[in-house]
């Protein structure tokens, strides 16, 4: 009698928490929505619905592909305003992220590039684009290259994630999200706990040059950890290492021209 009593109370409480981080999760995913709207268009993509940023008016054609854990806006404070006055910019969300919705097989590279391909014959007028990916954008641009060569001009790959790594590298938190049932219940409380680590670990990413004042609104960082978003980005990471394995030797059947820029500590992290 006294077990029964001592699980049911484990169940109420449970219960109630569970009922707590699910009212968070709503005020959080409204809040940071709010924060960071849609800053450009909703086009079908493949039968997909998928934002696009567009900027600049007039020049050639530059699709920027962002990084994982990331959205169109992370080039708002770098790229961006270099580029807007004499260039057509044209920056999607990649499937899941941002405001673009997630699509079956998103893990792999093919439906990426597909994505972003399509994005392409929509927005660019006919004309091969330069594309420029950043992180894992790279491993998107270079498949987007090898599938559909005919839409790339060239290719400016920041930071490149291209070739296999070797094993043990998916972090414990991307693999436990990806874990079905368990993985479920962990992501519901990426609202609770990601922010203030992202915020914590954000100087990180840009060392050892400072980071840029406002990242991490400016660039809706916080979009990040909405359930639905964290595990697009898990599953990305879980699959990355097999889809370069995949497509790393086909690299030199690209003809068009690569430009790779790269930190002395992001040679430390591959």
């Amino acid at each position: 009698m006294v077990l029964r009593k001592i699980g049911l109370r484990a169940l109420l409480l449970f219960g109630v928490l569970a009922i707590g981080v699910l009212v968070h999760n709503h005020f959080y995913i409204s809040s940071i929505e709010a924060k960071n709207p849609q800053a450009g268009s909703i086009t079908q993509v493949n039968n997909v619905r998928t934002h696009v940023i567009r900027k600049g008016d007039a020049g050639p054609p530059v699709m920027m592909i962002h990084g994982a854990g990331a959205n169109a806006r992370e080039f708002n404070l770098t790229l961006v305003p270099h580029l807007s006055e004499t260039h057509q910019l044209i920056i999607p969300d990649r499937p899941g992220h941002g405001y673009s919705e997630g699509v079956a097989d998103a893990q792999t590279l093919a439906v990426q590039a597909a994505q972003m391909g399509g994005v392409l014959e929509q927005t660019s007028g006919g004309e091969p684009a330069v594309i420029v990916g950043h992180s894992y954008g790279t491993a998107v641009a270079l498949r987007l290259a090898l599938d559909r060569p005919e839409l790339v001009k060239g290719l400016v790959l920041l930071a490149p994630v291209s070739h296999d790594w070797g094993p043990d590298k998916v972090a414990w938190f991307n693999s436990l999200a990806t874990v079905p049932i368990l993985g479920a219940g962990f992501r519901q409380l990426m609202p609770i706990f990601g922010p203030a680590q992202a915020r914590a670990g954000m100087s990180h990413s840009f060392a050892p040059a400072p980071e840029p004042e406002g990242f991490y609104d400016e660039a809706g960082v916080g979009l990040m950890f909405r359930p639905s978003s964290f595990h697009a980005n898990a599953q990305e990471f879980a699959a990355l290492r097999d889809e370069l394995i995949a497509q790393q030797d086909h690299y030199q059947e690209l003809k068009m021209p690569v430009a790779i820029a790269y930190g002395s500590i992001d040679l430390d992290a591959l």
